[in-house]
C-alpha cells in the first residue's frame, strides 16, 4: 500500500503539471505552433542533453553490466509488444489496424517515463530509463516506421536520433568517467531538468484539445489501451522476476515504468505523416494517458514489492 500511495503521489505531481498545459491551451496562452516548437525542443535538445547528464558519473563495473541487461530486456519488451499485437489486433480497416498495433508496441516511455523514473529512483533509474529510449527509438524507426509507411526502414533515422546521439555522447562519458567542465555540466544540467515541466504541460496541452468519443466507439480500442498499460508491462515484469536476485532492482523497476507508459506522441506524428487513422492515434494517445493515473500507479506498486 505505501508503495502505491508514494508512486500514485508521483503521479499525481505530473498530471498536476499536465493540468498547467491544459489551462494554457484553454486559455489561449499556448497555441499549436508554440507546443509544436516545444515538442522539437524536448526531442533535438532537452532529450539528448538529459541522457548525458545521467550518464555523466564515475564509471561503475555493475552498472555497466546493468546497461547491457537494460538493452535486452528493453529489446524483449518492444519484440512482446509486436508478437502481442500481430496476433490480437487483426480485425478492422488496415488504416486504424497499423495504428492500435502501433500504440501497443510503442510507449510513452520519454516524456511519461523518464519523469517518473526520476522521481521514484532517482538519477539511477532515469539512467536505466535512457537505454530504453534508445532501444524505443531502434524500433520506432525499423519497425515501427516499416508498419505505418508500408516499406523498409529507415536506417538513417534508426541509428542516428536524439536517443542514440545521447547515448553516443553519454556512454564514452561514462566508460572513461570523463568530468565535464562546469561550462558545459551545468548547461547541460539546467537543459536537462526541463525535461519534467516541458513534457507535461505539453502532453496537457494536447489532452486539452483530444477527441476522445470517436475512438470510445473504436473496435479494437480498449484491447490495444489493456495491452498497452497492462499486459506488456506484466509480461516485462513476468519475464525479469526469475532474475531478481541477479539483476540491479533499479534496472527492472525504470523498464517496468517505462514499459507501463501510456501510447507515445510519436504514434500519432507518423500517423500524421503517412495518412493513417489520426483519430485512433489521438485518441489512443489521450486517452491511455489519462487511463495511466490509475494503472500506472499499481503497476509500478506491484512491481516494487515483487522485485
Amino acid at each position: 500500500m505505501d508503495s502505491f500511495l508514494a508512486v500514485a503521489g508521483q503521479v499525481g505531481v505530473l498530471f498536476a503539471l499536465m493540468g498547467v498545459g491544459a489551462v494554457c491551451r484553454i486559455a489561449g496562452l499556448i497555441g499549436e505552433k508554440a507546443a509544436e516548437g516545444m515538442v522539437n525542443l524536448l526531442i533535438i535538445v532537452v532529450t539528448p542533453c538529459l541522457i548525458v547528464d545521467v550518464f555523466s558519473r564515475p564509471f561503475d563495473p555493475s552498472m555497466s553490466r546493468g546497461l547491457l541487461n537494460a538493452f535486452l530486456f528493453a529489446c524483449a519488451a518492444h519484440c512482446v509488444g509486436i508478437l502481442l499485437a500481430r496476433i490480437l489486433l487483426r480485425r478492422g480497416p488496415d488504416s486504424t489496424r497499423r495504428v492500435l498495433r502501433m500504440a501497443v508496441v510503442f510507449s510513452n516511455a520519454g516524456f511519461m517515463g523518464i519523469p517518473l523514473e526520476h522521481a521514484v529512483l532517482g538519477d539511477g533509474g532515469v539512467f536505466y530509463g535512457a537505454v530504453y529510449v534508445a532501444v524505443f527509438n531502434l524500433f520506432m524507426w525499423s519497425w515501427g516506421l516499416r508498419t505505418m509507411q508500408g516499406e523498409g526502414a529507415n536506417f538513417v533515422r534508426m541509428l542516428v536520433n536524439p536517443g542514440t546521439v545521447g547515448l553516443a555522447v553519454g556512454l564514452p562519458v561514462f566508460f572513461f568517467s570523463v568530468r565535464l567542465p562546469g561550462a558545459v555540466a551545468v548547461p547541460v544540467r539546467m537543459i536537462a531538468d526541463m525535461n519534467t515541466p516541458l513534457a507535461m504541460v505539453v502532453i496537457g496541452h494536447c489532452l486539452a484539445g483530444a477527441k476522445l468519443a470517436p475512438v470510445a466507439r473504436m473496435d479494437g480500442a480498449y484491447a490495444a489501451a489493456a495491452l498497452r498499460l497492462v499486459v506488456v508491462p506484466a509480461a516485462v515484469l513476468a519475464i525479469m522476476f526469475p532474475f531478481r536476485g541477479s539483476l540491479p532492482r533499479e534496472m527492472m523497476l525504470a523498464l517496468v515504468i517505462a514499459s507501463s507508459a501510456p501510447v507515445a506522441a510519436m504514434v500519432s506524428m507518423l500517423a500524421s505523416k503517412y495518412g493513417r487513422d489520426i483519430d485512433a492515434s489521438v485518441g489512443l494517445v489521450s486517452g491511455t494517458t489519462l487511463l495511466s493515473a490509475f494503472t500506472m500507479p499499481v503497476v509500478v506498486a506491484v512491481a516494487m514489492n515483487l522485485l
